[in-house]
């Protein structure tokens, strides 16, 4: 029981924040509440801190009970494995960072394998359990990469939550998180009533929705409302319409050609040059074919090019941008338009029946080639033509590693998109047979995951050649942490003999050995972490 030397009265207001500067200033500079003084001073301001303490921590008027939340909604998801419940605790409880001295050691980076883990375990449909949901939601909210798999993985809980916390707003955002939501395609009332009143993030969540399952639908409701459309919103609704795109949208997107909005402009004309078949795929065709000929008066077939003089209204309303960026010739830059957009299958007719592999073949006139070739390449990234890309990449051992059109590892990585998944596994296995790993990490980045044998083991044998060259290991730090992640698991048994740190010669990189044994040691502890965490995941009747 607390004792004080006078009835105890009702706190003034700021009672406390006197109380606070008392104690700092000093019971000799300054008198406490009530008046004690001399030895009696301090004891009296405690025993005053003692009673608001008190008073601050219970004295609280009663108010009406604020109205609870609705219940969490079921997940009626099957329930992780208890093991790998464990692993996911462990996975978010990691934070990046490395050791000292810039040294990683031999332990995995538990926070790279985060994504790989969700989409293992969304591809098995299990549901996130509640207690890690917090942590899974902090996660997604540092790292928008893992948004659309921590969203799914959560389920309809994370967006019951973030309504609760105005940190999590962002999955109610976020197009995967915020589907569970969206109704379904019998409830038109409730369709037309979100499109009309939603937020833009649920409107474009809707609408890819939509046309997933029912392209003109999602088309009719987006040109219902196109003319009071904001031109940025414009630019995102039109963007949608990429998946599934068919004949069938030309005519809107023919109208978006007379928009008022130079991007909107650009993106329908874009669209409508995917479509071989489209009447804007066949004017650009036109257009380019104008421009590139076969001469036939030299000693051997050549490829004459012909920029254009001038971009017409017609050219600019059909997606050409007639201002040149700095630096930049007018009639190149209006030529490699034309090209991109203009469909590529029209070119053998054009150019004598030849094949695209013969086509990028022949000599090109004046010094036009790079020209030409780059322009093939980002009209088969947009048309997705293997065919071409195939030509344009050339074999992966060629000279200068790559074929005539690939102008920038950048370009080779966006062909080989085209590509079947094995298809580009191999030819970058290929590649790095050749040409090794100091140009390959862009291209391992297009690989599907887990590599292919031939892939993984091009990999492995370049980094063992790398460190039987005296090289650093940090000179490719970037392949290795790929590996980590890439490397199909069951290849870590082939890396045992690379553990051991070699004796060094004579050489201009002392003490490496060690690093590449650190590196290797590193690798073979994540790919097999990574088999666990497969192994954890299964069905227990799996």
């Amino acid at each position: 029981m607390i004792r004080t030397s006078a009835p105890v009265e009702a706190p003034a207001a700021g009672a406390w924040e006197e109380l606070v500067t008392t104690a700092l200033l000093g019971t000799d500079r300054r008198t406490p509440p009530g008046g004690a003084t001399g030895r009696r001073a301090p004891a009296a301001l405690l025993e005053l801190a003692a009673v608001q303490t008190v008073r601050r921590r219970a004295g609280l008027r009663a108010a009406p009970a604020a109205t609870p939340p609705e219940p969490a909604p079921e997940d009626p998801r099957p329930a992780l494995p208890a093991a790998a419940a464990r692993r996911l605790t462990m996975l978010l409880a990691d934070r990046p960072g490395t050791a000292g001295g810039g040294r990683r050691g031999t332990a995995p980076d538990l926070m790279e394998l985060l994504p790989q883990w969700l989409a293992a375990a969304n591809a098995r449909g299990y549901a996130a359990p509640p207690q890690t949901l917090p942590a899974l939601l902090d996660a997604a909210r540092g790292r928008t990469d893992l948004r659309p798999a921590a969203l799914a993985f959560a389920g309809p809980r994370a967006l019951w939550l973030a309504r609760l916390n105005p940190d999590w707003r962002f999955a109610l955002r976020a197009g995967p998180g915020g589907a569970a939501a969206l109704p379904g395609p019998a409830e038109a009332d409730r369709i037309r009533r979100l499109w009309e009143e939603g937020l833009f993030a649920e409107r474009v969540a809707l609408l890819a929705a939509i046309r997933e399952r029912e392209p003109a639908a999602a088309r009719d409701l987006l040109a219902g409302t196109w003319a009071t459309e904001r031109a940025e919103d414009r630019l995102m609704f039109l963007d949608s319409l990429r998946d599934g795109l068919g004949p069938e949208d030309e005519p809107f997107l023919e109208q978006a050609l007379a928009d008022r909005s130079r991007n909107v402009r650009a993106t329908a004309a874009e669209l409508l040059s995917a479509l071989p078949g489209s009447a804007l795929a066949a004017r650009t065709a036109d257009r380019a074919s104008a421009c590139v000929a076969v001469d036939h008066t030299l000693d051997t077939p050549t490829l004459a090019v012909e920029a254009p003089h001038e971009c017409d209204a017609d050219m600019e309303r059909d997606g050409v941008v007639a201002k040149a960026p700095s630096g930049r010739g007018e009639r190149s830059w209006w030529l490699g338009q034309l090209l991109e957009a203009a469909p590529l299958g029209a070119w053998p007719a054009r150019l004598g029946g030849r094949t695209p592999r013969e086509i990028v073949a022949l000599p090109v006139a004046d010094g036009w080639q790079g020209e030409l070739h780059a322009a093939w390449c980002r009209a088969a990234v947009r048309q997705r033509d293997a065919r071409w890309a195939r030509a344009l990449l050339g074999a992966p051992a060629a000279p200068g590693a790559g074929g005539p059109g690939a102008v920038s590892l950048a370009e080779r990585a966006r062909l080989l998109g085209t590509l079947g998944a094995g298809e580009r596994a191999d030819w970058v296995a290929g590649f790095i047979s050749v040409h090794g790993l100091s140009e390959a990490f862009q291209l391992l980045g297009v690989c599907a995951v887990p590599w292919a044998a031939p892939l993984g083991r091009a990999v492995v044998d370049a980094l063992n050649i790398a460190r039987d060259a005296g090289s650093y290991p940090w000179s490719f730090s970037g392949v290795m942490g790929l590996a980590e992640r890439c490397l199909n698991p069951a290849e870590a048994s082939r890396l045992d003999g690379l553990l051991a740190v070699p004796d060094e010669a004579r050489d201009p990189s002392p003490g490496a050995g060690g690093y590449w044994a650190e590196a290797f040691q590193r690798l073979v502890t994540t790919l097999r972490l990574r088999a666990a965490m497969a192994e954890e995941l299964r069905p227990a009747d799996g």
